[in-house]
């Protein structure tokens, strides 16, 4: 039976969001006695509510809550109000993700002393390392399932795979395979292993795919220690003379505002609402936003380099079926600056429904050059390509100057503009996934552009000078003693490889620093 709090019960931890970051740190503090209140903007939707149909899905899991975009990036002109596709229930966007789990190398965590200062860039080293990171990345891999990891076979290769690793192969790559994915390959932790459905975006059917809505807060439930108030939307977190936070007001599922107390609160609510709320959160004691005496509040918004390459081939590919993300090229996620650009990407399988592939494939084309290539949609054989795009000081989320939402409080707005670094980086990116598919004997490429982020990252950092960002190497707020961020906006950079990972092993760390600094009374 799930614990309930008080709303006067200043003793706990409230972590504000469900996702990797926030649903796994929940859990972490659960299991080492501490009491937590999570508290979910979304509604909770179980495994049997999922829904395969991308359109029913979307309407039903995704973040849809207005925001604007500025700025010159492609999404601004074709999805100017959805600058992000990510999730709003129980679970955040690990209802959503694909399941790609990599570790982070070693110079994507020094990106300001490898990729030197960088014009029009506001490259910074993460204070801490990979060798700090690897026995939390271990720990993360275990926890998830992660395939390629601890003696867990890779998942099997559907077509969609059969053709990029023959396409690779011919091109000389040679690290190539069906990913680290956490998504069971075989039964465990009490679930069953993929069943290859192919719909990995609308919500796990089968469960097989590592979620914290099911593998992460019923744990924590079960403990007795944690409670998850779903339809909670957190609107600002208050703090007392000492300028240390100590409550938390929310809307509840009726609209009522609610004011949990809190000892300390760590803020999960991806990079876009993270900062957002921050900036909302503002006071006369922090005029400019709480945790905001840097002005890094929101700056440095990352949200990869990204763009898709699908192949129209003779015979039949069917790419569709099967797990849509297991299959990987690493070859290009080096660092190699004689390619024209720092930093590297990733090629990975990807495939879209019908109604999802006329919408991204090239938001706005009609025609017949458009309609052909939906014709041969069960010929076709995808990727997505994504990469480390540059933080810049001006790309970044702030609020909307007029427009409020519901509750009154300012919407975000998402500013991008993709640096050189970035173009040229994408351009060698379509040129190698399309020579792939040219290997093995494409008919036809196509280019498609980037879709709403899904990897949003940034506007929160690390860093080890308080002047630089907004956290320090665990996730605690240079400003504010016992606040934290636990999500992807404490990245320093994005590096090439999926986040997902990264925030699970960083949210298990923090849970100790945080558990052994209440146990010290030091917060």
């Amino acid at each position: 039976m799930a614990a309930t709090f008080g709303l006067d019960d200043d003793s706990v931890v409230v972590v504000i969001g469900s996702g990797a970051g926030g649903g796994t740190l929940a859990n972490e503090l659960a299991q080492k006695g501490i009491k937590v209140v999570c508290l979910e903007a979304g509604g909770r939707h179980e495994i049997q509510d999922f829904v395969n149909d991308e359109w029913k899905s979307f309407s039903q899991i995704s973040w849809l809550d207005k925001r604007t975009t500025s700025g010159s990036w492609r999404v601004a002109k074709d999805f100017p109000n959805l600058p992000a596709w990510i999730v709003k229930a129980v679970g955040g966007s690990t209802v959503h993700w694909a399941g790609a789990s990599l570790r982070f190398q070693e110079h994507e965590f020094r990106t300001r002393t490898v990729y030197g200062a960088l014009e029009g860039a506001n490259l910074l080293d993460w204070p801490i390392t990979l060798a700090e990171l690897d026995p939390y990345y271990d720990k993360a891999e275990r926890k998830m399932g992660t395939t390629g990891t601890n003696g867990i076979p890779r998942l099997p290769g559907n077509n969609n795979y059969k053709v990029m690793a023959a396409g690779a192969k011919r091109l000389g790559y040679t690290d190539f395979h069906t990913g680290n994915m956490s998504i069971n390959s075989k039964p465990r932790d009490g679930r069953g292993s993929c069943q290859q459905i192919g719909f990995c975006f609308q919500g796990c059917k089968s469960g097989a795919k590592w979620s914290t809505l099911y593998s992460e807060i019923p744990k924590g439930e079960a403990t007795g220690k944690l409670e998850v108030r779903p339809n909670s939307q957190v609107l600002k977190i208050e703090h007392d003379a000492r300028g240390r936070v100590n409550a938390v007001l929310y809307a509840d599922a009726s609209g009522a505002m609610q004011r949990q107390k809190a000892r300390v609160v760590a803020v999960a609510g991806n990079s876009i609402e993270s900062p957002r709320l921050l900036l909302n959160s503002a006071s006369t004691m922090f005029p400019d936003g709480l945790a905001n005496s840097s002005g890094q509040v929101g700056r440095n918004y990352m949200r990869h380099m990204t763009g898709s390459v699908y192949g129209v081939f003779d015979k039949p590919v069917h790419m569709y079926r099967g797990t849509t993300m297991a299959g990987i090229i690493r070859d290009e996620s080096r660092f190699d600056a004689s390619r024209g650009f720092v930093g590297g990407y990733e090629m990975e399988t990807l495939s879209l429904g019908v109604p999802f592939m006329a919408a991204f494939l090239d938001p706005g084309a009609w025609g017949r050059d458009f309609s052909s290539a939906l014709d041969a949609y069960d010929h076709m054989a995808g990727m997505w390509l994504v990469g480390e795009d540059m933080a810049r000081e001006t790309n970044r989320v702030t609020l909307h100057a007029t427009e409020k939402d519901k509750f009154g409080q300012p919407i975000p707005d998402v500013h991008f503009d993709d640096h050189p670094n970035d173009v040229a980086m994408r351009d060698h990116a379509f040129g190698r996934g399309a020579a792939v598919y040219d290997a093995v004997g494409a008919s036809r490429t196509i280019r498609t552009p980037p879709y709403p982020s899904t990897h949003n990252l940034g506007t929160n950092r690390m860093s080890a000078n308080a002047r630089d960002g907004v956290v320090d190497k665990w996730g605690q707020a240079h400003d504010v003693p016992n606040l934290f961020v636990s999500d992807g906006s404490q990245f320093t950079s994005g590096a090439s490889e999926n986040p997902t990972l990264t925030i699970v092993a960083l949210a298990i760390r923090q849970a100790e620093h945080i558990a052994g600094r209440m146990g010290r009374n030091e917060i």
